[in-house]
């Protein structure tokens, strides 16, 4: 069965929506008035370490310029997503645990 074109846009649009509201629920669940208040408490809690040491491992192992940076929760760990724009132009992702700042995947 395939989904007229309307419908099928219409599920694209809302899909970040979606995906928005289940990472507010996240959020409310640890027991944080928003994002950046987790973040804040995990840091001072010592769950995760500051920005700028995790910057310092992404950059050694990929070297360019950051141009976005992601902490988000899964499976119970703090996990760092760092975009790189390389010398070449090439975009790279680096996912870091944010504890233990071990390199867990680069794209």
């Amino acid at each position: 069965m395939t989904l007229p074109p309307r419908l099928l846009l219409l599920g694209l649009l809302l899909l970040p929506v979606a995906a928005a509201r289940a990472d507010g629920d996240d959020w409310r669940r640890l027991g944080c008035r928003n994002e950046q208040d987790c973040a804040r408490q995990a840091l001072e809690r010592g769950e995760i370490r500051p920005l700028e040491d995790v910057l310092a491992v992404v950059r050694r192992a990929v070297p360019g310029d950051i141009v976005g940076v992601e902490l988000d929760r899964d499976d119970g760990r703090w996990i760092y997503e760092i975009k790189v724009l390389t010398a070449r132009g090439q975009r790279r992702e680096v996912e870091i645990e944010a504890t233990t700042l071990r390199i867990l995947e680069i794209d």
